[in-house]
C-alpha cells in the first residue's frame, strides 16, 4: 500500500485546466516585467526622454502593484477570487491598450500605474488560486507557478524585442491583446469561487508584517529586487543595442530565470537546504552585480553577466516564496501580499534611483549600491535564520505527508500491515 502511495506522486505538469488557464494569465502578466526592456531606449529617444525618466515606467508599475497588494484581500474577501481574477486581468488588458496609445512619456508612466493596479490584483490571487487547485502539493503548486513566472519573463523580452523593431507600442498592443485571451480562459475554464466566511480587514497584510519570519523574508526580498531591477531597469541603456538584440539577451537571461526556478532550485535546496542556498545565491548576485559595476561600459562582458544574473534570480525565487509561504502564520494569500507589497516596494525604487545616480554621478553606481543593498539582505536574512529552519522543517513535514500521508495515515498503515503479517505468522504455525 505505501508503495502505491509513493508512486503515484503527482507531477507539478499534471493540472486541471482551470490551473492551466490562471498559469497562462500569469506568463502574460510576468511578460509585463520584461516586456518594456528592449523599448526603453526607443521610447526614451522617440518620445524626448531622459533615461532616468524612462525609467519610472518601472517605478510606476512595481509601486503601485506594491502598494495596491494591501488591498487584493480585502476585494478577494468580498467577491471572490475568481472575480478578483478577472478584474485584475480587465485592468491589464485596458491599461496595457493604453499605454500603447500614448503621446507622451508622462502618460505612459501614468497607464503602467493603472497596469500595476490589475497587476497587484492578479499576482497575489493567482498564486492563491494556484495553490489552492493545483493537484501535486504545496510545493509542485510553486514550481508551477515558478515555471510560468520565468516563462513569462523570459517570453517578455523577446515579444517586447519583435514588435519593437515594428514601434514601442507595439509591445503594449500585443500583451492587452494576450491578456484578452487569458481573460477569456480564466472566464470560460476556472470555476467560480466561494466567497470566504471571514472578509480581511484592509489592515490583514500589515498586521502581518508584525511576524519576524514574514518581515525577515519581505525585507530580504526587498534588497534582492533593489539589485534584480537595477539591472532590469537600467542595464539596457549602456548595451547601446537595436530592440530585437536587446530582446534576445533579456530572453537568455529570462530562459536562465526559467530553467533555475523549475530544476535548479529545488536541486539546490535538497541538498543544501533552504538557509544555506540562499546565503550562497544572495552572495553569487553580490558578486554578479559588483561585476556589472566595473565592466558595465565593456558591452560583451555586460550581456554575459547580465544573462548569468538569471540564474540566481531563477533560484532566488522559488526558495524564497516557498520559505515566505512556510514561515508564516497567516492564510497565504495574505502572507502573498504582505510579502509582495515589501519586495516590490525595492523593485519599484531601484530602477529611478539608478537614473538619478547616472545623472549626478556615474554609471557605474548603480551597480555598486546594488552589490552592498544585496549583502545587506544577506545580514538581514542571517537575523532570522532559526525561523529558516523551522520553515525548512514544515517543508520536510509537508513533503512526507504529500509522499506518504498524514502522520496518522503512516501510523495505522504500519499497524495494518503489522496484524497482516501476525495473521500470516499464525497461519503458517497452524
Amino acid at each position: 500500500m505505501s508503495g502505491a502511495r509513493q508512486g503515484s506522486a503527482t507531477s507539478p505538469f499534471k493540472q486541471p485546466k482551470a490551473v492551466f488557464a490562471v498559469a497562462f494569465a500569469c506568463v502574460v502578466s510576468f511578460m509585463g516585467i520584461g516586456l518594456v526592456d528592449p523599448i526603453l531606449p526607443a521610447i526614451s529617444s522617440q518620445l524626448h526622454a531622459s533615461p532616468s525618466e524612462t525609467t519610472l515606467l518601472f517605478t510606476s508599475y512595481l509601486v503601485v502593484t506594491a502598494v495596491a497588494m494591501l488591498i487584493t484581500n480585502w476585494v478577494s474577501s468580498r467577491i471572490g477570487a475568481k472575480w478578483t481574477l478577472i478584474c485584475g486581468l480587465i485592468l491589464i488588458v485596458v491599461f496595457a491598450a493604453l499605454a500603447g496609445s500614448a503621446g507622451s512619456i508622462g502618460e505612459i508612466i501614468g497607464f503602467r500605474a493603472g497596469w500595476g493596479i490589475g497587476n497587484a490584483l492578479f499576482i497575489a490571487t493567482s498564486l492563491a488560486v494556484i495553490v489552492a487547485s493545483a493537484s501535486g502539493g504545496f510545493a509542485g503548486a510553486i514550481v508551477l507557478y515558478e515555471t510560468a513566472l520565468g516563462v513569462g519573463i523570459a517570453i517578455g523580452p523577446l515579444l517586447g524585442g519583435t514588435l519593437g523593431e515594428v514601434s514601442w507600442r507595439g509591445p503594449f498592443y500585443g500583451v492587452s491583446v494576450l491578456m484578452a485571451i487569458a481573460l477569456i480562459a480564466t472566464v470560460v475554464l476556472v470555476d467560480k469561487t466561494p466567497k470566504p466566511a471571514v472578509k480581511t480587514s484592509l489592515t490583514a497584510p500589515l498586521k502581518a508584517l508584525r511576524h519576524r519570519g514574514l518581515l525577515t523574508m519581505g525585507l530580504t526580498a526587498l534588497c534582492y529586487n533593489w539589485g534584480f531591477f537595477t539591472i532590469l531597469g537600467y542595464a539596457p541603456f549602456p548595451m547601446n543595442l537595436s530592440a530585437i538584440k536587446l530582446g534576445l539577451v533579456f530572453c537568455g537571461w529570462g530562459i536562465m530565470v526559467a530553467i533555475f526556478a523549475v530544476f535548479g532550485a529545488p536541486w539546490l535546496q535538497s541538498r543544501l537546504g533552504i538557509a544555506k542556498t540562499m546565503y550562497i545565491n544572495l552572495a553569487i548576485f553580490a558578486l554578479l552585480s559588483l561585476g556589472i559595476a566595473i565592466w558595465v561600459l565593456n558591452r560583451p562582458t555586460l550581456i554575459i553577466l547580465v544573462i548569468l544574473s538569471g540564474i540566481v534570480c531563477g533560484v532566488n525565487n522559488t526558495v524564497t516564496t516557498q520559505a515566505v509561504m512556510t514561515v508564516s502564520p497567516v492564510e497565504r494569500p495574505v502572507a502573498s501580499a504582505a510579502y509582495s507589497f515589501v519586495r516590490f516596494i525595492g523593485g519599484g525604487l531601484a530602477p529611478y534611483v539608478a537614473g538619478r545616480l547616472v545623472v549626478d554621478f556615474n554609471i557605474h553606481l548603480p551597480f555598486y549600491l546594488g552589490a552592498v543593498v544585496i549583502l545587506l539582505g544577506i545580514v538581514i536574512l542571517s537575523s532570522g535564520h532559526k525561523l529558516l529552519a523551522d520553515a525548512e522543517r514544515s517543508q520536510a513535514v509537508a513533503a512526507e505527508a504529500a509522499a506518504h500521508g498524514s502522520a496518522e495515515e503512516v501510523a495505522a498503515e504500519r499497524e495494518l500491515e503489522a496484524e497482516e503479517r501476525a495473521e500470516a505468522l499464525s497461519g503458517d504455525a497452524d
